[in-house]
């Protein structure tokens, strides 16, 4: 097999691979002659088939599986010979002359290829204990956790029928029918929709014109959509709906104490203000978690810079746009609507996709040269966490295209690894607790962010690729996962929400 190098240019190669035809029919005569002991061919005794013969039933059959195993097998024997690491699978060409291949198959032609394909680059080392952050941390108050056990408790808590006029914080029981210009709309209807008055669920001015009616009352009322509402079609749109009250309750008393821990599984009041104290606490961590994280790799994006593989970035780009598209799509919204143009926003994912898969480089090289490993019971319980989400019914079939798809598990084991680089960083790096109040963790750090990355080509669309950007990678906090999400349309149970 003859190997030669066309092109070495940045990070892209081409070789060049010549398989003479005396070395295909070798491993044809080989494969001949391991087959005839093996076949039975009809008025031939077991093992006394000739060669010639054997050929002629099989030898193209036969040669097209020698021509497939030298492409697999010399693909990974050129790249471990060359000490080299391909970005992305290489692409392979060959003649697509039909009577070139017809030669080839008959062993009367060599076997040339070319693979192309881009090398992973080399990632510098570089002093990772410069990298220094804050760690923003919020000790929860006792305040805090008892309004959380409050609202605990009012979702527990029973409603009883009233015959008088509803009040705030009265439940409604409704139907409804929501029209505009006269039309119902979609998602405007709902039968026996239970409303608290007061709880703002709804768009405004929709609940405030429900206090004071009674059980059996109906009335139209009417109100305006605000004009970022999700539904492009709704949004400032002015709008009635039909009401027909069927039930008003009045909220019966609770009190937060050992029983009403019992009613909820719990043995002890004290234990519901732990388990709450451990949920609130958990939140506010992820914040931090994900605010340490984006520091982190700013500062990785900043100390690393090399050319990263057209293919790959391609590839994420790809992943990226689609989803932008389907969130725009489902959204009814288009770009204008977010203040940029296709144009800008395409260069704006390009560059995010540049950015993730750096990143991405560069975790895998510190992770690798940490030892980071992501055993089989954290793969295991990750999976099933997945599986978990969706419907029992399709369980077992999603589990089993995990396990027997490598792509997709990889899919479930690249976070898991990169939170794992994560905590190796920090125990590498400077990291300094900061005490701050609850409004300044969930602040949203956007603004600082936009103005060390600058210039970009319109505030919302910047927005909404770091949002993915961080969706993508659990960066973001609740408010940036939320931009990342596809807005909901008008849809039962939320004309207001």
């Amino acid at each position: 097999m003859q190997v030669t190098e066309t092109l070495n240019t940045g990070l892209k190669r081409q070789i060049k691979v010549t398989v003479p035809a005396k070395d295909l029919e070798a491993k044809l005569v080989e494969r001949l002659s391991a087959a005839k002991d093996k076949v039975r061919i009809n008025g031939f005794r077991p093992g006394k088939v000739p060669l010639q013969h054997l050929r002629k039933v099989y030898g193209k059959s036969f040669m097209a599986e020698v021509v497939n195993e030298i492409l697999s097998d010399s693909t990974r024997s050129i790249l471990a010979d060359r000490g080299e690491k391909a970005a992305m699978q290489p692409e392979v060409s060959m003649t697509e002359d039909e009577k070139e291949a017809e030669k080839i198959l008959a062993g009367n032609a060599d076997f040339e290829f070319s693979l192309d394909y881009e090398v992973l680059p080399p990632i510098e080392e570089k002093d990772l204990s410069a990298i220094s952050i804050t760690r923003l941390v919020y000790d929860v108050p006792s305040e805090e956790v008892e309004e959380q056990v409050e609202r605990v408790a009012d979702s527990a808590r029973s409603w009883e029928s009233k015959k008088g006029k509803a009040a705030n914080g009265d439940r409604v029981t409704i139907d409804y029918l929501g029209k505009v210009d006269g039309e119902a709309f979609d998602g405007g209807k709902d039968e026996d929709a239970e409303l608290v008055l007061g709880s703002n669920r709804f768009i405004p001015g929709f609940e405030e014109q429900l206090v004071g009616l009674k059980a059996g009352e109906e009335k139209v009322i009417t109100v305006t959509f605000p004009a970022d509402y999700p539904a492009a079609n709704l949004a400032g749109k002015e709008a009635t709906f039909d009401i027909k009250v069927k039930d008003v309750a009045a909220p019966a008393d609770v009190e937060i104490n050992d029983d009403l821990a019992k009613t909820l599984g719990l043995e002890s009041a004290d234990k519901l203000r732990e388990i709450v104290r451990g949920q609130i606490e958990s939140q506010y961590g992820s914040v931090t978690r994900q605010k340490v994280k984006r520091q982190i790799l700013d500062q990785l994006d900043e100390m690393y810079k090399f050319d990263t593989p057209e293919r790959l970035v391609e590839a994420e780009f790809e992943n990226i746009w689609a989803q932008v598209n389907a969130d725009l799509a489902q959204a009814g919204r288009t770009f204008e609507d977010e203040e940029t143009t296709e144009l800008e926003a395409r260069a704006e994912y390009q560059r995010l996709a540049e950015r993730r898969v750096r990143l991405g480089l560069v975790l895998a090289d510190i992770g690798e040269k940490a030892s980071v490993q992501v055993s089989d019971d954290e793969l295991q319980r990750a999976l099933f966490e997945q599986i978990r989400r969706i419907p029992q019914s399709q369980q077992q079939q999603v589990y089993e295209y995990y396990r027997s798809n490598p792509g997709a598990l990889a899919s479930i084991r690249a976070p898991l690894f990169e939170e794992k680089v994560v905590d190796h960083l920090l125990g590498v790096i400077s990291v300094a607790d900061q005490k701050v109040s609850k409004d300044e963790l969930l602040a949203d750090d956007e603004a600082e962010t936009e103005t060390k990355e600058a210039k970009k080509p319109a505030k919302k669309a910047t927005s909404k690729a770091k949002a993915a950007d961080a969706a993508e990678r659990g960066e973001a906090g609740e408010g940036e996962k939320k931009k990342a999400a596809p807005k909901k349309k008008a849809a039962k149970g939320d004309a207001g929400e």
